[in-house]
């Protein structure tokens, strides 16, 4: 249900990445990194191939002239990495004509060459990128993580070692840095001053490097084949493939040992796989999180050196029909003209597109299955794909704010596309009815990475094949009057839904921005009984998920969904784009949202 309303479901400007962040910034009683840092150190005596041209380049030979090194540890995967390149483009060309170089090194086993320089090529960096292979150069620095700045002064000796600034940490994406601690440093070394903050903690995802030998003895030995592949397919490669969100693909041994670094880190930390219900709450059939036991048996493997096993015990190669995770569309709506998105979001982001999708439907369609597909999951923030009535003049359409209103009712809703999101799948004698003459149209949200792009996102359908019983249709509680105050840490809003007859729910999906900080839906029964259905005590913007009920609720006429989500507008919140002002209701990201949507279907009552 991403997406879930025209002009509603809007997750604005804030990219979504998975952020494979380490810790808040290491200065004074922070955090310290968790490898050494080499500073004081001379690191003059190394020399890598370019990956142009696979030419040796000599920090010696090559940085003869310059007053000042910097040495950017750098991977081609890394969403946050890929978040920060413009950032260091920027960098080099105000710091060039001052004598300083810049200097890129991949140290990642599963870069390869080739690899390089296409993604140098395709992000316009003006600096060399060389390769390190074995991670020999990535170890003589102490380097961790991807992307991760080391400034050499004039004798290059090693005065800064961490993050470029502090716009991005795990669950974190600050609209704008308040530290520039890569500059500030650049700066102290041309100037022949101490660094003031000479060690802070780098945010984005540790440098791959081969899997140790055992080093936990005793036990049930584990492996890839035997017990890991299963887990990786069920929890992770939805995502983790060619062509979806995950920033990277889990679908081989070969993967998973390169990454297991960063598995091991965001499993144990239960940051991956997303998922945020409290579990004393309700039960979904789409519950991400890994069981006790099987988190046991990833971070055992990885403790035992990423152990490959015998080929004879991989289960079957997970099937996706051609990427479909719903199997093979009836049909397929592909937008007719492509979107061309820019390297960088213009002041105040991308408007969102309304595009037709379909024509008129010639005859009246039940669908049990909907999957929106991105052409460019890199910069597509989501998709909402919903009905136009039949008999809409399609040449103001974009423009009529009475037509747009018509898509918050509640058979106008198809299904949608975000980060971590799951399909609409119904079971037998379930559908969604698409009346004949009706279109099918898109909101679109584009959120640039630094890379110009095109995009023709699509929708595919699977059409009701079992005699119809239910009319599945998307409900919302929602408070459009919202005014949370400035400062306010904890400001509380409720909204209601009562049920004027017996209804059968079947999803619950909260959706708030960047002030958003937990969300519940209780149900309140007409005998006075109350239920938590659903609680998110931490919620997370860059993931919105729709929490399919594992078995569907039974509510009698007269019971009240209540939706209540708590704000933070404080200085506290990271995330605030701004706790000085009042915010209100509106679509981008520095606006707020209060929406608690929920599919469902009257109950028949004979």
């Amino acid at each position: 249900m991403h997406g879930i309303r025209l002009g509603l479901f809007v997750l604005a400007s804030c990219v979504s990445v998975v952020i494979w962040g380490h810790g808040p910034g290491a200065t004074g009683g922070e955090k310290a990194p968790a490898l050494p840092a080499p500073l004081g150190v001379r690191l003059v005596d190394w020399t890598l191939p370019a990956s142009s041209d696979g030419q040796p380049w000599s920090v010696n030979r090559d940085c003869r002239e310059a007053k000042a090194v910097v040495v950017l540890f750098l991977g081609t995967q890394c969403p946050v990495n890929n978040l920060y390149l413009p950032i260091l483009s920027d960098l080099q060309k105000k710091f060039d004509p001052q004598g300083v170089l810049f200097v890129g090194i991949n140290s990642n086993p599963r870069d390869d060459r080739a690899a390089v320089v296409r993604h140098a090529k395709e992000f316009g960096l003006p600096f060399v990128v060389l390769k390190d292979e074995g991670a020999k150069v990535a170890d003589r620095f102490a380097a961790a993580r991807t992307p991760e700045a080391f400034v050499l002064d004039g004798t290059r000796t090693v005065r800064y070692r961490g993050r470029i600034d502090d716009r991005y940490d795990k669950g974190i994406q600050r609209p704008q840095a308040t530290r520039h601690d890569l500059a500030d440093a650049i700066d102290a070394v041309l100037a022949g001053r101490q660094v003031a903050h000479p060690v802070t903690e780098a945010a984005g995802c540790p440098i791959a490097r081969p899997p140790q030998s055992i080093r936990q003895v005793g036990g049930v030995q584990v492996t890839y084949t035997k017990q890991v592949a299963k887990l990786i397919q069920n929890h992770c490669q939805e995502c983790h493939r060619p062509g979806e969100a995950g920033p990277f693909s889990l679908l081989t041994y070969q993967d998973a040992a390169s990454w297991s670094a960063a598995i091991r880190e965001v499993v144990e930390e239960r940051r991956m796989p997303p998922w945020h219900a409290d579990p004393a709450h309700g039960q979904f059939r789409n519950a991400r999180r890994l069981s006790d036991a099987d988190r046991t048996t990833l971070l055992t493997w990885i403790d035992q050196g990423c152990l490959e096993g015998d080929s004879v015990d991989l289960p079957p190669l997970r099937k996706f029909v051609a990427g479909w995770r719903i199997g093979q569309p009836d049909a397929i709506f592909t937008m007719q003209e492509a979107v061309q998105v820019p390297a960088q979001a213009p002041k105040g982001g991308i408007p969102y597109k309304f595009i037709l999708v379909s024509e008129p439907f010639p005859e009246e369609k039940w669908v049990q299955a909907v999957e929106c597909r991105p052409g460019a999951a890199s910069v597509v923030h989501h998709i909402t794909a919903f009905l136009l009535p039949p008999g809409t003049d399609v040449s103001h359409w974009r423009t009529d704010k009475s037509l747009i209103a018509l898509s918050y009712a509640d058979d106008s809703n198809l299904g949608g596309y975000g980060l971590g999101e799951d399909p609409l799948t119904l079971p037998a004698g379930e559908a969604k009815r698409i009346p004949k003459g009706a279109r099918i149209a898109f909101e679109m949200h584009y959120t640039p990475n630094g890379t110009a792009c095109s995009d023709r996102s699509c929708v595919g359908l699977v059409y009701a094949k079992e005699t119809l019983r239910h009319q599945v249709l998307t409900g919302s509680a929602m408070q459009f009057i919202l005014l949370i105050p400035p400062g306010a840490a904890n400001h509380r809003v409720v909204a209601t839904k009562t049920f004027d007859r017996p209804a059968v729910l079947l999803s619950l999906c909260p959706h708030m921005h960047l002030r958003g900080k937990s969300a519940a839906f209780r149900l309140t029964r007409p005998d006075g009984s109350r239920e938590i259905l659903l609680s998110v005590p931490r919620y997370d913007f860059n993931w919105q998920t729709n929490y399919y009920l594992t078995e569907p609720l039974h509510v009698p006429k007269g019971s009240k969904l209540e939706f209540e989500v708590y704000y933070d507008n404080s200085s506290g919140n990271p995330n605030n784009p701004n706790p000085r002002t009042f915010v209100s209701w509106g679509e981008q990201s520095w606006d707020e949202m209060m929406a608690g949507f929920f599919e469902y279907y009257w109950e028949s009552v004979n």
